[in-house]
This record gives structure tokens, C-alpha cells and sequence, in this order.
């Protein structure tokens, strides 16, 4: 979810296996390296229900212009390849439509060999995106923040979570606990 520190976490794994010897390749959505992601993250900035649905809709297609890169071989340079924000995104959509979409993402799209969510109390959350400083995401508010959360914990079946509320150095000693499992 929005502040939880996914990037922070994609990037504590990447430095663990490229200590390894491993090529690893992060892969953020939105994607700001490519015209549909920051068309994605000017339309998360918006607080209508059309910018919901727009930045909903740029979000697919930024993640299936990942999934195409990989496709097309120009992911085979990569031992590994981390995705921050991929199915469990679906929990930003309304609660009727979470577990259909999970569902569908699941059978559809390529799964990942390692799924990590990683938690966070919503009260830290919002205090780290008030403390960037920039402007607030349509779904960076209380109450959306708690909602996602809730959701994201209903799916996270089978996937190892990471409690991110306490800090980095938490984090990271459990990063490297999950990366010693597997």
C-alpha cells in the first residue's frame, strides 16, 4: 500500500542478491521510465472518480508493458526481476471487484516465484507520505489507506509479509531472513 516502503524493500533485496552475483531488475509501477506511467502518476493526482478509473486503467497497461519487456527476451539479461506493485494492487478497486480481479491476475499473468507483501500500520504510512512532501495521491487518505490494508491482508494468503511499521533495520533483518529461505 501507498507508503508502506516497497521501494525501499525492492531495494534491500536487490543489493542481498546482486551480493550474490545476481543481475536483478526492478520493475515500478507507475513506471516512471515510460509515457504511460507518468501520464499514470499525473492521473493518481487527481481526486475524481474519472481519475480513479483513468489512472486504474494506465496502471494495466504500465504493468503489461513490464510484462512485454519480459516477454520479448529483453528480460533474460536478469537472474531476477522484483515487481513493486503487481496483483496485489487490485486492492485499490472497489470491494466487490478485489477477489474476481486477484483471481483473474493469478490465472492469467505470469506468478511470481516469491510473493512479499509488505505491511504497514496505515497511521505510519500516512506520516511517511505527509513527510515527502509532495502532493497527495487519490488514494492517499485515512480511510483508503486502512481499506487497502484490510483487503491486501485478506489476500495475502501464501505470500510472506513484511511488518515495515517499525523501521529499516527491522525491515531489513527480515528481508534477509526471507532471502536466507529461499
Amino acid at each position: 500500500m501507498d507508503g508502506c516502503g516497497k521501494s525501499t524493500v525492492a531495494r534491500t533485496i536487490k543489493a542481498g542478491l546482486e551480493s550474490k552475483d545476481r543481475k536483478v531488475l526492478i520493475l515500478e509501477h507507475p513506471n516512471k521510465d515510460t509515457s504511460v506511467g507518468r501520464l499514470e502518476r499525473a492521473f493518481l493526482e487527481g481526486d475524481s472518480k474519472m481519475h480513479v478509473i483513468i489512472s486504474t486503467a494506465l496502471y494495466i497497461l504500465d504493468v503489461l508493458h513490464s510484462l512485454t519487456f519480459i516477454r520479448c527476451g529483453r528480460g533474460r539479461r536478469y537472474d531476477d526481476i522484483i515487481f513493486v506493485r503487481y496483483s496485489m494492487a487490485v486492492a485499490y478497486l472497489p470491494d466487490r471487484l478485489v477477489g474476481l480481479a486477484y483471481d483473474l491476475i493469478c490465472r492469467v499473468l505470469p506468478t511470481p516465484d516469491v510473493r512479499i507483501l509488505v505491511d504497514i500500520d496505515p497511521d505510519v504510512a500516512m506520516s511517511r507520505i505527509l513527510d515527502r512532501g509532495e502532493n497527495l495521491e487519490v488514494f492517499e487518505t485515512d480511510e483508503k489507506l486502512r481499506t487497502v490494508r484490510d483487503r491486501m491482508l485478506r489476500l495475502s494468503d501464501g505470500w510472506m509479509v513484511i511488518d515495515n511499521s517499525r523501521g529499516t533495520e527491522h525491515m531489513t533483518e527480515q528481508v534477509h531472513c526471507i532471502m536466507e529461505g529461499i
